[in-house]
């Protein structure tokens, strides 16, 4: 896809290539290690809201509205988002977020530990973390190019999704229970520590501001935001990822809302079938964290992420149709393994296949669109629950997913033709390059010489 590719190489932008190593000192690593502590943060901070938010108020609504803003400013703020994170420094953006949110977080936490929190405060503080998180999360995509090889970004993306899933899916869940134990407000100043180290270890990066080109005279965010996603969609196979990614949440919305019902209900398995659920989900995905290297290795990406929604389907018809826990359970477990296969993958094609200079814009405009799909799955399900019995959103999950198959057509094609719609000159055309050369990670810069990696590992850490 660009000039300075190596003889054979694919050029179709998808990166079929060999996986290279991620080096975890310099950059990489302290990037991994604030991911991997903002997780476990927000995952007792999630676990604890709940019950808080009981607490505080009997009324239903008000506590699906906790959940609600969670999904909700990525649907206002997410394409704004994505375009501030192209025009400032990612890592000061990043490190300056996760220092607000420390400050919000241990606010909070004082306002629970002297009886002054309300429901209207969770909203109101779920509403600013998640309208942070979209200009955080998108400065964090734009950056990893920065710090690792082109070759090795499908492998950083497993290392980082699979340490995140550890720390948010299996080591803060036995925490939470003892922090209640001592204080209410002891899981949100875990938090508000967690978002501060964070910020620390990001802000300790030592990477080159990026030097973009002057904007042209009249430029605004939303001309700029409307250029990210007419990007988005001239790529085909962006475009398809897009939308079979935003059907895949809509059947995840569905299953996620209803899946309490399904264990409890359907199966009559209780909270500690409920639990056994969640681990297997947990466990299948870091298993495809650890092994999608392999999987992407010997099928390349695209068609892994075929397969893996195609194996999800499967999983899908067995939950809604195998009235087993232990089903449930390797379906879950099979559910998860994939899922971390087609996030790892599709977030790999899209660092990728974006022009640098416009990766926040195309990253926002991707989660945005794709996010959407969740909170109406999430009707969808409670409509069928209460229709047709609480093993049908399974099987509506199912139903969607194979529409993403067929949004996925598009994808293959242009993988196989080596077609890519992004109209920009073959220097700039994809991530392997850094706006304005700050770090540059083409082979031409010498990436693939030993004396060019040691120069951008000094450059990075």
């Amino acid at each position: 896809m660009t000039t300075d590719e190596p003889t054979g190489a694919p050029t179709d932008g998808t990166g079929d290539e060999p996986p290279a190593a991620v080096p975890w000192r310099g950059g990489f690593g302290r990037l991994w290690s604030a991911a991997v502590l903002s997780s476990f943060g927000d995952a007792l901070r999630t676990a604890a809201l709940p019950l808080l938010a009981v607490t505080l108020t009997d009324r239903p609504l008000l506590v699906a509205s906790v959940t609600a803003c969670g999904y909700l400013p990525w649907i206002v703020f997410g394409l704004l988002g994505g375009a501030v994170a192209d025009r400032v420094d990612q890592r000061r953006a990043m490190w300056t977020v996760d220092a607000l949110r420390g400050v919000l977080m241990a606010g909070f936490a004082v306002a629970v530990a002297v009886d002054r929190a309300s429901i209207l405060l969770l909203i109101a503080l779920a509403f600013a973390l998640t309208t942070l998180q979209t200009l955080f999360d998108n400065a964090s995509t734009a950056l990893l190019p920065a710090l690792v090889d082109r070759e090795a970004l499908g492998s950083a993306n497993a290392r980082l999704m699979t340490g995140q899933r550890l720390a948010g899916g299996l080591l803060a869940g036995p925490v939470v229970p003892v922090l209640i134990a001592v204080s209410a407000a002891a899981p949100f100043a875990a938090n508000a520590l967690t978002f501060l180290a964070a910020a620390a270890l990001v802000a300790s990066l030592r990477t080159a501001p990026p030097r973009r080109e002057p904007r042209p005279g009249g430029s605004t965010l939303r001309a700029e935001i409307a250029a990210g996603l007419r990007t988005l969609g001239r790529d085909r196979a962006l475009r398809g990822l897009c939308a079979a990614t935003a059907l895949c949440n809509v059947g995840m919305g569905a299953l996620i809302a209803t899946l309490v019902l399904l264990v409890t209900d359907w199966l009559d398995a209780g909270t500690a079938g409920y639990a056994a659920a969640t681990v297997a989900y947990t466990v299948g995905s870091l298993a495809g964290g650890v092994l999608n290297g392999w999987v992407s290795g010997r099928l390349g990406r695209m068609r892994s992420v075929l397969l893996a929604g195609a194996a999800q389907i499967a999983a899908l018809v067995v939950m809604g149709s195998v009235r087993s826990l232990a089903a449930l359970v390797v379906s879950l477990a099979v559910f998860g393994f994939m899922g971390m296969v087609w996030n790892v993958n599709t977030t790999t094609a899209m660092q990728r296949r974006s022009p640098a200079e416009m990766l926040g814009r195309v990253s926002s405009a991707f989660r945005t669109l794709a996010v959407a799909g969740a909170p109406l799955g999430a009707l969808l399900g409670g409509g069928a629950v209460t229709v047709l019995g609480p093993s049908t959103p399974a099987l509506l999950a199912a139903a969607f997913f194979a529409l993403s198959l067929a949004a996925l057509i598009p994808v293959l094609k242009a993988d196989a033709s080596g077609a890519d719609a992004v109209d920009v000159p073959d220097d700039n055309r994809t991530t392997a390059h850094v706006p304005s050369g700050s770090i540059r990670l083409g082979p031409a810069a010498g990436q693939g010489t030993r004396a060019g990696q040691k120069e951008r590992r000094r450059k990075t850490g």
